[in-house]
């Protein structure tokens, strides 16, 4: 086996697993040029119905200020994904959903019905914008099958380096693509590099668009409950999978993600150390997001 994780390597997995993660309330990022005036742009909802890890007044605190500070209405949807409910969004933020509160081990439980997922489906077709993020096992399983609804095809694993090193994707590195989303409506916009904190890997339809890919240099990491590896851990080659996709879905737009700490402004562990948009190497990352749901508006 060519892949070959050091034990404290593996630890240090395990321990963002399970470590406390608090909102950072001191960080705060505002666009040079908001897309809107204060709260005169469309809808943004973010999914709480399905036993969600990421919320917006909890670890998408910081998700949802940033999106806010550009001018969109950002809301909680507390509904099922019903065609009556989403009509209540522009854009549909689904972070780390989940079947219920104990899928920790598997089989990981499917966190949408094949109605829902219809309904998903259906809604971006006509026009909506789905913005799905998943991270490693189980979220990347629990939303397989409204995944499976626009050809994503979702591992429910832990996409890893090799080496276990910082996660960071760069034009220069080729990991991060030039696209309509990291290139932005005007200079100032251009994305260029940004990091990611352990989450997962899928196989996007043909005709979607790679935002990030993997090399051989990262392996998918398959174990029976999460944060828990040996070297008996199944795993597949990373060489074939990306973590970041986008996609034009009939009237509407689908963009992926499979990790949401990247999204995030948080504090982790005793020593409540910063993760997310607010840590060193993810300066970026703000405008990441801004332009995502500027592309998801039909404004890129």
């Amino acid at each position: 086996m060519r892949y070959l994780f050091a034990p404290l390597c593996l630890l240090a997995i395990a321990g963002r697993s399970t470590a406390q993660q608090v909102p950072d309330s001191s960080f705060s990022y505002h666009a040079a040029s908001p897309a809107y005036a204060p709260q005169q742009g469309p809808v943004v909802m973010i999914d709480e119905a399905h036993f969600n890890f990421h919320r917006m007044d909890g670890r998408y605190r910081a998700f949802a200020n940033v999106v806010a500070a550009d001018g969109y209405r950002v809301v909680p949807g507390t509904g099922l994904s019903t065609a009556d409910h989403l009509k209540q969004a522009s854009i549909l933020v689904i972070s780390n959903a989940l079947g219920d509160e104990g899928q920790w081990v598997l089989p990981t439980a499917h966190a949408f019905t094949t109605d829902e997922a219809t309904a998903v489906e259906e809604w971006v077709r006509g026009g909506g914008s789905l913005f799905l993020i998943a991270d490693h096992m189980p979220f990347g399983g629990a939303v397989r099958r409204l995944a499976r609804a626009f050809d994503f095809n979702w591992a429910n694993g832990y996409a890893m380096r090799n080496d276990g090193g910082a996660e960071e994707f760069s034009i220069e590195k080729g990991n991060l693509t030039v696209n309509a989303i990291t290139t932005g409506g005007r200079p100032e916009e251009r994305v260029e590099r940004i990091t990611v904190f352990t989450g997962s890997a899928f196989l996007p339809p043909p005709s979607a668009v790679p935002i990030t890919s993997f090399g051989d240099d990262y392996a998918i990491l398959l174990p029976e409950q999460a944060g828990q590896f040996s070297d008996s851990t199944a795993w597949i080659d990373g060489r074939y999978y990306t973590n970041g996709a986008m996609l034009e879905h009939g009237k509407g737009r689908v963009v992926c993600f499979g990790e949401a700490a990247m999204f995030s402004a948080q504090r982790q562990g005793p020593a409540l150390a910063p993760m997310g948009m607010n840590q060193k190497g993810a300066e970026q990352n703000p405008q990441l997001l801004l332009n995502i749901i500027h592309w998801l508006d039909h404004r890129l």
